[in-house]
């Protein structure tokens, strides 16, 4: 497996990082600031909004320009402006940075995307691991934050800043240095935008499912299954391990089974452990419920992006873009009107509605097809950009 694959993964894994801080965040805001529900909220919608609208403009620059250094500032971006918001005083200041920390985010994705897209090739595998490493860094946000957080508050987030320093320096070494490596062309082929489409739809779907289960899970286990705060957040962590999981499984699938067969997979398996973990009682089975729901909801996500990009042989960037952050933000923007669910009946009805969304997947991915491209004869060049 190439080294770059690895960096690239390494580096998403340090961007998602400051993703995942903000929900991690809000609650120290609000004690420490004595921010409202609204205000909090408000916050939210900052990162969504510089994460999400940006990155569909920011992969037309990345596929019609050089610009390999854009991942670089983007980690930057991202850690500096999540970093400094704690130790802003006035609420705009705070909001803005975390704008700010967002649109590193939106830099990112995309000419990461590309970039990963040539290091792995045609290895559905190899982008899994990129793909991953997105998950790690969210999961790792609140396991990281919360013990500092708890001891330094609302301040302590300019201490996340070191890792997004050294990882963009990093990358904007291997950008800048010239080095004999293989460098894959763009695919051959023609854009096919009506089975994009359709395949971001899916990823909607899909990112909606995840997060309103990364949304309702906790107060799953503490208001209906009454396991304590404890057992609440080891549910959470279940979830998401598993989502780690499946990333890195579905690539190892797609590699031998193809990846529409894969992703109709993905939807089709996700269904019965989400019923399980509906209707599972006790300490143990809903945990175990969790992981595998985690790994189901996951296995298309990496073969999503590689999918997306074959479908637009010629936008690799634009692709990235969608998928890892349009796409996956709508899913997000959706989660209020599963609030509005449960504030009707319980987190229990939102798990009831999520355990049908993979079926809506499932018939959409009846409408994809294998991607018609050809991966060009990679020359051995001497360049100065990843």
């Amino acid at each position: 497996m190439s080294r770059r694959i690895w960096l690239w993964g390494t580096a998403h894994a340090v961007d998602d990082l400051y993703q995942g801080l903000v929900p991690a965040t809000l609650p120290y805001f609000v004690l420490d600031r004595h921010y409202g529900y609204v205000a909090a909220s408000g916050l939210t919608l900052a990162a969504a909004l510089g994460s999400s609208v940006p990155q569909p403009f920011v992969g037309i620059l990345a596929d019609r320009y050089r610009v390999g250094w854009m991942a670089s500032a983007g980690v930057a971006t991202a850690g500096i402006g999540l970093g400094l918001a704690g130790l802003a005083s006035a609420y705009e200041m705070v909001w803005i940075l975390i704008l700010i920390s967002g649109l590193g985010v939106a830099m990112f994705h995309p000419a990461a995307g590309k970039a990963a897209r040539e290091a792995a090739g045609d290895s559905a595998s190899a982008m899994s691991i990129f793909a991953a490493g997105g998950k790690v860094g969210f999961f790792l946000a609140p396991v990281l934050a919360t013990p500092v957080l708890i001891r330094w508050g609302a301040p302590a987030t300019v201490l996340f800043i070191p890792p997004a320093v050294v990882i963009a320096l990093i990358l904007l070494r291997q950008h800048r240095r010239g080095q004999i490596r293989q460098k894959a062309r763009d695919l051959v082929g023609d854009d096919r935008w009506l089975l994009f489409g359709t395949l971001t739809a899916i990823e909607v779907v899909r990112s909606t499912t995840f997060f309103g289960i990364n949304t309702f899970i906790e107060l799953y286990w503490i208001r209906y299954l009454h396991l304590g705060r404890t057992a609440a957040g080891a549910a959470l962590a279940c979830f998401l391990v598993g989502g780690v999981a499946g990333t890195l499984i579905g690539g190892r699938i797609a590699d031998r089974y193809g990846m529409v067969r894969t992703t109709r997979f993905g939807a089709l398996i996700a269904v019965p452990p989400l019923i399980a973990l509906r209707l599972s009682t006790g300490p143990i089975a809903p945990l175990i419920c969790a992981i595998a729901a985690g790994i189901a909801l996951n296995i298309p996500f990496a073969v999503l992006v590689k999918l997306g990009q074959d479908y637009l042989p010629r936008r690799p960037g634009t692709a990235a873009g969608v998928t890892l952050g349009l796409a996956v933000s709508i899913g997000g923007l959706i989660a209020p009107v599963l609030g509005v669910i449960a504030q009707h009946r319980g987190p229990q009805g939102v798990l009831s509605v999520l355990c049908l969304t993979p079926v809506l997947a499932l018939v959409l991915g009846l409408a994809l097809k294998e991607p018609q491209v050809k991966e060009p004869q990679v020359l051995a060049t001497k360049v100065g950009k990843l």
